[in-house]
């Protein structure tokens, strides 16, 4: 599909010809995120550099701690974090077995229930129901302070705000309902803006950012690529990472239903935005086509001009890394900080970009026509 400016300027970074814009989309997931840790370091291994990371929930943890990082810490930084979150549920030997697989997965899903998350949350001393109505202690069974300690020491917040690499968070306003986009192109960005992002009701509290109440932007979109597509400023290679596949087979247990109804609630939406903007795209490109041919008098035309005007657009070349959760991962799977999972998700993440630069070729080619479109390269 051909877009408005195909000599646009590339790039040459690793194994392919980049556009003027390569952008990271992690959605969110909890404990799957270290599939998003995965990705990007494989990614920089492949000599692929990211100018903008967009993240909701875990997604915006993994983006502010890449962004917040020169290119030689944030491997070490990222597994700093991943390491904390899953140090009180270490791997020890057990039978590589599906059923004893989901046994250990749902005991460790369990724990964390019980427990909390190192680095990240704990149970509050009383129930929320006991709580004084309005505090915030009021508001969640988990205390999310020890996400603001883990950010601040993993996070240089001046570069991450005044670096290379674009930072986008997204959150939602809780009197309003509105969704909100923190982006350093105009709004300095602290931990505040990153744990109101991942600020899941009723497990975690919500987040005040001058004077008003936020919650876990997954609650609107899980995906913050309408947020990239909207402020596309350049031909962009986008690299869209979901935490949750829409096709599965069908459940045959009571888990595998939880699991189903997670994955169908927060991959719909992504698969929604991808449908509707590509397809906004082919009708684009069908009235510059219309356009093309008007007679050279209707040139100037204002109502050309103006239509003219509307259907411009940069290319853009959109490339799906799904994860695709194993047989025994049930409807626990973004909880579940086991050590043992942790170190899974994150190679899996590392095969997710094995697969797609094998298959590179494809993508590049359309970089270098200055065409869009969208891929699953790992699709299986």
């Amino acid at each position: 599909m051909a877009d408005a400016d195909p000599s646009a300027s590339r790039r040459q970074r690793g194994p392919m010809p980049l556009p003027d814009c390569v952008a990271l989309v992690l959605q969110g997931g909890g404990a799957l995120g270290s599939y998003q840790a995965g990705v990007i370091e494989a990614l920089g291994e492949s000599g692929i550099d990211i100018d903008w990371v967009a993240g909701i929930s875990i997604g915006a943890v993994n983006a502010a701690i890449f962004a917040g990082n020169p290119p030689e810490r944030r491997i070490k930084h990222l597994r700093a974090f991943w390491d904390e979150v899953t140090s009180a549920l270490p791997s020890f030997p057990i039978f590589p077995q599906d059923v004893v697989r989901e046994f250990v997965h749902e005991w460790s899903a369990g724990a964390v229930l019980a427990t909390g998350v190192p680095g990240f949350f704990r149970p509050r001393p009383i129930p929320p129901s006991l709580a004084v109505p309005g505090t915030v202690e009021a508001l969640s069974f988990y205390d999310s302070t020890p996400l603001a300690a883990t950010l601040d020491q993993l996070i240089d917040w001046d570069l991450l705000n005044n670096g290379p690499v674009r930072l986008s968070v997204g959150a939602v306003e809780i009197e309003s309902g509105n969704f909100r986009y923190f982006d350093t192109h105009d709004t300095e960005i602290d931990a505040r803006h990153v744990m109101a992002s991942g600020a899941l009701p009723p497990g975690l509290p919500p987040v005040e950012i001058d004077g008003k109440l936020y919650w876990d932007g997954g609650l609107v979109s899980n995906t913050p690529l309408i947020h990239v597509l909207d402020n596309q400023d350049a031909p962009m290679l986008a690299f869209q990472v979901d935490l949750f596949s829409a096709n599965d087979q069908r459940p045959r247990t009571i888990m595998d239903v939880m699991a189903r109804e997670k994955e169908i609630r927060f991959s719909s939406r992504t698969r929604s935005v991808t449908t509707e903007r590509m397809r906004l795209r082919a009708e684009r490109e069908a009235i510059r086509k219309v356009l093309a041919k008007l007679p050279a008098e209707l040139t100037d035309d204002p109502d050309v001009v103006a239509l003219r005007e509307q259907a411009t657009e940069l290319p853009v070349n959109l490339v799906h890394l799904i994860y695709r959760a194993n047989a025994w991962e049930g409807g626990s799977r973004d909880f579940e900080f086991s050590q043992r999972t942790m170190h899974e998700h994150w190679h899996a993440g590392r095969e997710a970009i094995a697969e797609t630069m094998a298959n590179a070729r494809l993508v590049a080619q359309n970089i270098i026509d200055g065409k869009t479109a969208a891929f699953d390269l790992t699709h299986r």
